[in-house]
């Protein structure tokens, strides 16, 4: 369904300087991504590993990850060495996100729904390298949110609404705090960059 990151190529002259945060001009049915979560909600989560970067309760359903991973963790670990990617046995049972994620005409690497659960935040960090410059980047999807999130980009905040689409500079210091009574969910995907993808950041540039 999806390229496969180990034929990427991508000409590094091409690259461009992109804000740290852009609203791609991609737009998903916030109903049918509330639809496929609620199906999802009943598998086991797991924790996430770093324990270090949040406090309360955040935790992780892959998507996508390392094939051949069988392991949980290594489920949900976006090794930054891996070339070779393949969907979990959850995806199938998500229609509608299996339908996102084909819109995305580059390689796609780990693909995850995060939850952050009401009183939790995650500690501002970096992770270093997601970055268009670097040739790696990060994908939110909203899918379930609150007006007590609040995400902070560079000590900024980015109000993200379900079924907006954004790329976030995440090599940047970045941290959330969830100060509501429900769940925050995304969807968040790691792509390689190609010519499609740069082209779209481009477009939400100049928007």
């Amino acid at each position: 369904m999806y390229q496969s990151c180990a034929v990427f190529e991508f000409s590094i002259s091409k690259m461009h300087t992109f804000p740290d945060r852009l609203s791609l001009p991609l737009c998903f049915d916030a109903g049918l991504l509330l639809r496929d979560l609620h199906a999802l909600e009943q598998h086991s989560w797991v924790d996430h590993f770093v324990q270090e970067n949040y406090r309360g309760k955040w935790d992780v359903l892959p998507l996508r990850g390392t094939t051949g991973a069988t392991h949980p963790v290594m489920m949900i670990y976006p090794d930054p060495a891996c070339v070779d990617f393949a969907d979990t046995p959850f995806l199938q049972e998500a229609p509608y996100l299996q339908e996102v994620l084909a819109s995305f005409r580059c390689p796609l690497r780990s693909v995850r729904l995060m939850r952050l659960g009401p009183g939790s935040e995650i500690k501002e960090h970096r992770d270093h390298d997601l970055s268009a410059e670097f040739g790696q980047v990060r994908i939110h999807v909203p899918i379930t949110t609150n007006p007590d999130v609040d995400f902070f980009l560079n000590g900024t905040l980015v109000r993200m609404e379900p079924g907006s689409c954004w790329y976030l500079r995440l090599a940047d210091p970045h941290a959330v705090k969830n100060r509501g009574t429900t769940d925050r969910v995304h969807l968040v995907i790691d792509a390689t960059m190609n010519e499609w993808l740069g082209d779209e950041l481009q477009r939400a540039a100049g928007r």
